[in-house]
C-alpha cells in the first residue's frame, strides 16, 4: 500500500471544512477566493485518499457524510488555534492588515457607514474591507462575516455587541403633501391621511407614541395607506415623491430633512417600540480576535461618536 504523505493533506482538510461551513461549493468557493472547479477536485481527491465518500453532493446542496462530519468536528479546534496563532503573530507587528467582512443593513450602508469605511481605508491601505448590504439578519457565523452592523434591541448572547451610536424613529412627509392634505396636529390625526409603513406579518399596522414632556402619556393608532416595505430607502423614496407621511429611521431622513425634500411631523411627539434605539456592532465570540477587526470596531465607534 503507497505511503498516505500527511503533509500533502492540509488544503485539502482545511478547504473541506470551509464547504461544511458554507453548506456549497459555489459559497465555499468564493470564501476561499478559488474556482468551484477547484473546490471540487480538492474534496474529490480528499475523498480518495480518504477511500470514503465524506460528501453528499445533490443539486442544490451538498451535505457531509457521518464520515465527513466526523473528520470535521475533529479538525474543528487545531484549525482554529492554528489560525489564531498565526494571526496573533502576524498582526503583533508591522502595518495593519488583512480582510475584514462585514454586512450591515441597506439604507444605513449606503448613507451612513461607507463615508467612514473609505477613512479607514485611505489610513489602512493594507486592509480590505468586503460589505455586504442586506436588511436581512444574516447568521455570522455560517457565512463567514467577522462583523454585522444590527438595528436591533434582540441581540444574540453568544456574540459581542458593543454600541456604535443611538437613533430614534421619525415621522415625515413631504412639503406637497402636506400642503394638500394638512399637518397632522396629534396622532390621532393620523387616521385621516395616508401612511407609508413596515409591515408587520398580517397584524394590522399601528404607531404608538408619547409626548416628549410626558413619558408616561401614550398613545397607539391604527395607520394605513397605499404602500408598505421593508426597506426605509423605499419608504423613504415614496415620502419623497408626496405619496404619504411615513416612519423612518433618522440616518434614512436625515439627508432628505437637511435638503428640505421631507419635513418633521408631529415633532413633540416620539415615536415608541417602532425600531431600536441604538445600533452596533455585533461579531461572533472568540478567544482572540483579528487586530484589523479590533481596529475597523474601534475606528467605526470613534467616527460615529465624532458624528453624534
Amino acid at each position: 500500500m503507497k505511503e498516505l504523505k500527511t503533509d500533502a493533506l492540509w488544503i485539502h482538510l482545511h478547504w473541506l471544512t470551509v464547504l461544511a461551513e458554507q453548506g456549497s461549493f459555489t459559497r465555499a468557493a468564493e470564501r476561499l477566493e478559488v474556482s468551484k472547479a477547484a473546490m471540487s477536485q480538492k474534496i474529490k481527491q480528499l475523498e480518495e485518499m480518504a477511500g470514503v465518500a465524506l460528501v453528499q453532493r445533490t443539486t442544490r446542496s451538498v451535505r457531509l457524510t457521518s464520515a465527513g462530519e466526523k473528520l470535521v468536528e475533529d479538525l474543528r479546534a487545531p484549525f482554529s488555534q492554528i489560525a489564531q496563532s498565526f494571526f496573533s503573530v502576524r498582526d503583533s507587528s508591522g502595518p495593519l492588515r488583512g480582510m475584514v467582512r462585514v454586512t450591515a443593513p441597506v439604507a444605513f450602508a449606503r448613507q451612513q457607514l461607507v463615508p467612514h469605511i473609505t477613512g479607514f481605508l485611505r489610513q489602512h491601505p493594507q486592509v480590505r474591507v468586503q460589505l455586504e448590504v442586506s436588511d436581512r439578519l444574516i447568521s455570522l457565523s455560517s457565512e463567514g462575516f467577522d462583523l454585522a452592523i444590527r438595528h436591533s434591541n434582540n441581540l444574540p448572547e453568544t456574540h459581542v455587541a458593543l454600541p456604535l451610536c443611538e437613533t430614534r424613529a421619525l415621522l415625515v412627509a413631504s412639503p406637497a403633501y402636506l400642503a394638500e392634505y394638512g399637518e397632522p396636529g396629534t396622532p390621532q390625526d393620523l387616521h385621516q391621511h395616508q401612511c407609508l409603513y413596515y409591515p408587520r406579518g398580517v397584524e394590522l399596522p399601528c404607531w404608538t407614541f408619547a409626548r416628549h414632556e410626558a413619558a408616561s402619556e401614550q398613545v397607539t393608532v391604527s395607520v394605513s395607506g397605499p404602500f408598505a416595505t421593508n426597506n426605509s430607502e423605499s419608504i423613504r423614496d415614496a415620502a419623497l415623491d408626496g405619496l404619504g407621511i411615513a416612519m423612518l429611521p433618522d440616518f434614512s431622513a436625515r439627508a432628505a430633512l437637511e435638503n428640505g425634500g421631507l419635513r418633521e411631523v408631529l415633532p413633540q411627539w416620539r415615536t415608541v417600540g417602532a425600531f431600536a434605539d441604538k445600533l452596533y456592532i455585533v461579531r461572533p465570540y472568540a478567544a482572540q480576535v483579528p487586530r484589523a477587526v479590533t481596529e475597523f470596531s474601534h475606528w467605526l465607534r470613534a467616527a460615529f461618536q465624532r458624528d453624534s
